[in-house]
């Protein structure tokens, strides 16, 4: 069964023992997300929890009447599984299953987001965005509270066909804010500059957790991701018209803002903590203007945790990416040898890539390298593919098979007219705004690296997999902490062993190893 809405995934959250209710009162500008931070700089992945405010605050003693929630949806890779409704393992197979087979939403009258409207004088009196409290995301850095899990909702002015994403909106006024423009509603926003028309837009904050999930990831431009969504749950979306623009929402949100992006001015926006550990730089931005606040009677607010990697947006964006790059490579580009993805969490999800593959010639990773660098030209910095036994999410093991997988002359090259991003190593900020620049410099662009095995290799230098497994119970029977295996912790063949290497090192294993020694002597040669 597919989740309601926000309020039941977060029963499921705290049933699961994953979620934090803080009852204390907590200061949305000060205290709310450093509180939150805590647990990306100091615990492991696994340790890591949703958040729940009940008692929220701000820097004037206002007291909010509904609560916050924060890192529900990827604290960390559990629960963002939970949050898609399947196992961990289960993820990337789900996302191809979701994007080759979506669910059309179905249309309803009435719904739990439009329980409050609140549009012309009664959003005056209602004070707009102040009527939410929404938090500081980097407290002493950022200029004003940003709303950072708003899906906006927005359709092709050609097509008509919606798109969904999240982008983060810069609060300057009771009905004004701006947008950090990107990737598919950009081309929206272009379309309406051409017809002479502002962008009716809607954002969503706290929708069912898979309308998030769907609004982070990298779905394909011309697929409506609210059907996609509804794959998710494995059943139509419900969606309800809006009150002022011509776009359909989620039925089941929490909070819906109604409004126009203007295609004719910009003002400046940010800066913002950003996904790459920098706060980025001030921009000139469309403005959105709000028409119309719609909410349940007792909403919960919704935010994203971003800024310095790891965090909730780089979990959420990094596995949504990674399961739309692995059907891309394995079921459209015909790669079969194809096994994991891994957008590196550290990069900020937006700059290393490692793909763990079986390999079937010398080309094949040279394949997966160029599709993947295809898949999106505001993509990656540093594409890595590795072999099978190969821990791809793991940086440790990854350099290990780039130290001794690759010749640099030999197995890496780069690729230009990459698109920057907010990567501030691409160029100064009034470069990075100056279309010349980029075009000068062909933009920016992307290592490539086959670090896969190109010949057999002697054996990993581990003990065999039986000796590790018997001396494991021995440490479990010594009540030593609890292991959590780094691949590979055992030893194993690589091609490059032979019969008498094997004879040997039984010898030595029955304490014959002098045997061996007389057999090597045998071989002796003088200079």
């Amino acid at each position: 069964m597919s989740y309601q809405d926000l309020g039941h995934y977060i029963s499921v959250l705290e049933k699961e023992g994953k979620l934090v209710r803080v009852k204390r009162e907590i200061n949305k500008d000060r205290e709310l997300m450093p509180l939150v931070r805590w647990q990306f700089r100091g615990l492991p992945e696994e340790k890591r929890k949703g958040f729940l405010f009940e008692n929220v605050t701000n820097d004037k003693g206002r007291k909010f009447a509904m609560p916050v929630a924060v890192a529900t949806h990827a604290a960390s890779r559990e629960l963002y599984a939970l949050a898609m409704e399947c196992k961990p393992e289960q993820i990337y197979e789900n996302w191809a299953r979701v994007l080759s087979h979506p669910i059309d939403p179905v249309m309803v009258d009435k719904a739990p987001v439009q329980e409050e409207v609140h549009m012309g004088d009664d959003l005056e009196q209602h004070r707009g965005l102040e009527e939410f409290p929404i938090p500081i995301s980097t407290p002493g850095y950022d200029p004003a509270p940003f709303i950072t899990a708003g899906c906006w909702v927005s359709k092709d002015p050609e097509s008509g066909i919606r798109n969904l994403g999240t982008y983060r909106a810069h609060v300057k006024g009771l009905t004004r804010t701006g947008i950090q423009l990107a990737q598919h509603i950009g081309i929206h926003l272009a379309k309406a500059r051409d017809q002479r028309c502002p962008l009716e837009v809607a954002i969503v904050i706290g929708g069912p957790p898979s309308v998030a999930l769907v609004s982070t990831a990298k779905v394909p431009y011309e697929m409506d991701e609210l059907a996609v969504a509804g794959a998710i749950g494995g059943e139509p979306l419900p969606l309800v018209k809006c009150k002022t623009v011509d776009l359909e929402v989620p039925a089941g949100a929490e909070i819906v803002l109604e409004g126009t992006l203007s295609s004719d001015s910009v003002e400046p926006e940010a800066p913002f903590g950003e996904y790459t550990g920098y706060m980025g730089y001030r921009i000139m931005s469309p403005i959105l203007e709000i028409k119309c606040i719609t909410h349940r009677k007792n909403p919960i607010y919704h935010a994203f945790i971003s800024q310095f990697p790891p965090s909730e947006s780089s979990k959420i964006r990094g596995i949504g990416r990674e399961g739309s790059l692995y059907k891309f490579l394995k079921y459209e580009c015909n790669i079969p040898g194809i096994m994991d993805v891994s957008i590196h969490e550290e990069s900020g999800s937006g700059s290393w890539c490692v793909i763990r593959m079986k390999k079937t010639n010398y080309s094949h990773p040279w394949q997966a390298l160029n599709c993947a660098t295809g898949y999106s030209a505001a993509g990656f910095k540093v594409i890595v593919v590795v072999d099978e036994d190969i821990d791809p999410r793991d940086p440790d093991s990854v350099i290990w098979a780039i130290s001794y997988g690759m010749q640099p002359h030999l197995d890496v090259r780069t690729v230009q007219g990459m698109l920057p991003g907010l990567d501030p190593s691409a160029g100064k900020p009034e470069q990075l705004q100056d279309e010349s620049y980029l075009i000068s410099s062909r933009g920016t662009s992307c290592l490539l690296i086959d670090a896969t095995r190109k010949w057999a290799y002697p054996p990993v230098a581990l003990p065999r997999q039986e000796i590790m497994e018997h001396s494991r119970k021995i440490w479990e029977e010594l009540g030593l902490p609890e292991l959590k295996p780094k691949r590979p912790w055992h030893g194993y063949s690589l091609g490059m062993w032979t019969q008498e290497n094997e004879e040997e090192a039984d010898l030595a294993l029955k304490g014959e190893y002098l045997a061996a020694g007389d057999k090597l002597a045998s071989g002796r040669r003088q200079l």
